[in-house]
């Protein structure tokens, strides 16, 4: 009973840290942004969880990145679709003889081509 309990404290330790973590996307300043990480990582750093330790680890790597969506507040999601619609194409295919094959199938089925008859 007593593991149980340890691992079910572990987990609520977990799942507080990943939700306060999404605070972060709430901040509009990029030094109120980089206050509220450097706080979240040091609570990480010092957990003994070790998973967390590493998410951790992977976020301060990239914390420039991250702190650059509070200043601009885009991303690069609809980009990582596209590519992820023409690695489907290409797949599909399994190839293409030439280049230009390929860009065609990819004009057709990412272009946004209305190919229903027109009502005369």
């Amino acid at each position: 009973m007593e593991a149980l309990k340890a691992t079910n404290l572990k987990v609520a330790k977990a799942w507080a840290m990943k939700e306060s973590l999404a605070g972060l996307w709430n901040y509009l300043s990029v030094g109120w942004a980089k206050r509220f990480m450097k706080r979240w990582l040091t609570w990480v750093r010092k957990s003994d969880l070790p998973p967390m330790r590493k998410v951790g680890e992977m976020l301060s790597r990239h914390l420039d990145n991250i702190l650059t969506f509070c200043r601009h507040r885009i991303t690069n999601g609809a980009a990582e679709g596209l590519n992820s619609k023409i690695m489907a194409i290409k797949r599909r295919a399994c190839g293409y003889r030439n280049r230009e094959h390929f860009k065609t199938a990819i004009y057709f089925f990412c272009g946004g081509l209305d190919l229903y008859p027109r009502q005369a």
